[in-house]
């Protein structure tokens, strides 16, 4: 596919009749109408980014080709370009007189998995993970990110007559291991760079495009790594006497665990023990000699982790003592905090959201899922994620009334955005929301 960047040139005149006066409430109406004259000319453009990003991902810490086509866009738009932070990571910055620093945040990586969307454009690459061959597919829309990422950013520079400031894009690797945001802020990316005064983000979800959700305070779920070897004595398979069989082991730990959340913790409050993984054995009639598995612990309070940490350590020794067997390895990596979403820069988000798109941006509970954008509020940058919908509301509709399919969810191989409502939407509800915060620290002054 040509690698054409996008240019200004060809809507920069749409936006030479707004005038608005320094520090006043925003025109929502009058942006959203530039805004929309402005995708009109770039969709094409944007389209054909998203579908090659969505055809050729990356995993975390792999992203160098996604990466150098990011930032070919944003050089080409004027922004000041570093890339290979946090190892794959880069910065694009674009000053533009004094003012607050404003951060807009994608993702770069992809999920080890196949894809069977069957679209024309769907992912068959494959790359090494953890020591073998997967597939790699973009099934949890951060492909729908950088497309929206791109596309508010080349908005915002037709809109700069009507803001001051600078603009910090960064695009993040890894956020599927929840590392990416730790490896840039390790790398200088607050030190470095300037430290925004605000950071948004937005994340695509399994419901209707042109809709939104956002929310005050915690917005997601804190996410821990778990990896348990349960060690047994191997043999044959028709002579369990003569054996400790850890697969026994494991699936009584797999089973017994989720007591610790239905009857340990306080079933009021959020937590999750999910094992994703079994690895153990290498034909049907031996017993191995050992059963690794690995999942990811999830909660919204503080209290509520050290529970879970302190019951599946417990649980793990017990499943393993009840076989006599060696204690296991148990090893619990702590990955990310929830994000925090500021009051106040909630408040003033939420404000033009609801004037831009009416009922259809609504307040929601917290997400369950993780979000390594929690370590950019935790670094003392107030912040804000959130949710723009994928689907056409038809499907949604037969989905929840039976006459259609369930809904693909992120990281389901069939999650297929339908692209041109949704990065519509992303690039309008993301370049308001700057502008807000602009706008927002302007007027405090």
């Amino acid at each position: 596919m040509k690698r054409s960047a996008i240019s200004l040139a060809a809507s920069a005149a749409l936006f030479a009749t707004i005038t608005l006066p320094a520090h006043a409430e925003l025109d929502v109406v009058t942006l959203q109408k530039a805004i929309e004259a402005s995708l009109a000319s770039d969709y094409p453009k944007l389209d054909a980014l998203y579908k090659e990003i969505h055809a050729h991902p990356e995993l975390a810490f792999q992203e160098v080709r996604t990466a150098a086509r990011l930032a070919a866009e944003m050089r080409a738009l004027g922004f000041e370009v570093t890339e290979k932070v946090g190892k794959t990571g880069l910065v694009a910055i674009y000053r533009n007189g004094d003012g607050p620093t404003i951060m807009v945040r994608t993702e770069l990586d992809a999920l080890p998995m196949e894809e069977k969307t069957g679209l024309d454009y769907a992912s068959r690459d494959k790359a090494s993970w953890n020591g073998r061959e997967v597939f790699v597919a973009h099934s949890c829309g951060h492909d729908i990110h950088m497309a929206s990422w791109v596309g508010t950013a080349k908005t915002l520079l037709g809109l700069k007559e009507h803001w001051r400031g600078t603009l910090m894009f960064i695009a993040q690797p890894a956020e599927e291991i929840v590392a990416g945001a730790k490896a840039m802020l390790a790398d200088g990316l607050f030190t470095r760079f300037a430290k925004p005064d605000i950071a948004l983000a937005l994340h695509a979800g399994p419901f209707s495009h042109g809709t939104g959700f956002y929310r005050t305070g915690v917005g997601s779920s804190a996410a821990d790594g778990l990896d348990i070897t349960f060690h047994g004595r191997g043999g044959h398979g028709s002579a369990p006497h003569t054996t400790v069989d850890p697969v026994a082991i494991a699936a009584r730990f797999i089973v017994d665990v989720q007591t610790v959340i239905s009857r340990e913790k306080d079933p009021t409050e959020f937590g999750v023990v999910t094992i994703g993984a079994i690895h153990g054995g290498t034909a049907p009639n031996i017993i191995p000699d050992s059963v690794r598995l690995s999942g990811t612990i999830r909660s919204y309070k503080p209290e509520v982790r050290a529970k879970l940490h302190a019951g599946i350590e417990r649980t793990a020794k017990a499943a393993a003592a009840m076989s006599d067997a060696p204690a296991p390895d148990i090893k619990i990596v702590e990955g990310t905090k929830p994000v925090m979403n500021d009051p106040d820069v909630v408040a003033a988000t939420a404000d033009v959201l609801k004037a831009a798109f009416g009922d259809k941006f609504k307040i929601s509970p917290p997400g369950t899922a993780s979000e390594d954008f929690s370590e950019f509020a935790g670094a003392g940058v107030p912040s804000m994620m959130f949710n723009i919908g994928v689907y056409d509301q038809e499907r949604i509709l037969a989905a929840r009334n039976g006459t259609g399919p369930p809904i693909p969810s992120n990281h389901s191989p069939l999650f297929a955005p339908v692209p041109r409502p949704t990065i519509e939407t992303g690039v309008t509800a993301m370049t308001l929301a700057v502008l807000s915060a602009f706008n927002r620290r302007a007027r405090r002054k």
